[in-house]
Order: C-alpha cells, then sequence, then structure tokens
C-alpha cells in the first residue's frame, strides 16, 4: 500500500494486502496440525485447571479441619 495515497486510492476489502505475523521462513502448517496444536494446548489448560482444583480442595479441607 502506498503511504502516501489518498484515502480513496487506498486498498480495502478483499483486495487489501495480507498482513503476516510470523515471518514468511516459518513452514506453513497443514489444517490437521494447527489443530492438533490446539488440541495438545486444551489438554495442558485442561491439566493445570485440574491441578490447581486439586490443590484448593486440599487447602479447604485441612483449614476446615484446623477449624474444628
Amino acid at each position: 500500500m502506498d503511504p502516501y495515497a489518498k484515502p480513496k486510492e487506498r486498498k480495502v476489502g478483499a483486495h487489501r494486502p495480507k498482513i503476516r505475523h510470523f515471518p514468511q521462513a516459518t513452514e506453513p502448517q497443514t489444517r490437521r496440525e494447527r489443530q492438533a496444536e490446539k488440541e495438545a494446548v486444551a489438554a495442558q489448560r485442561r491439566a493445570i485447571k485440574k491441578a490447581a482444583r486439586r490443590h484448593l480442595r486440599q487447602q479447604l479441607l485441612e483449614e476446615l479441619e484446623e477449624s474444628e
């Protein structure tokens, strides 16, 4: 896009140039690879949440035992 272009001369919509956040040296992933990566991240998050809930439950039980 020409930085000195008038507002109506700039390309918009489907003709807008694509902006990449990653360098082009990275290899493009297939849909399956992206899906597998998302599932792996989701599984890690679930494991972290489960461990946190277990820890909080244990803390609460210890606090209840101390108060009795």
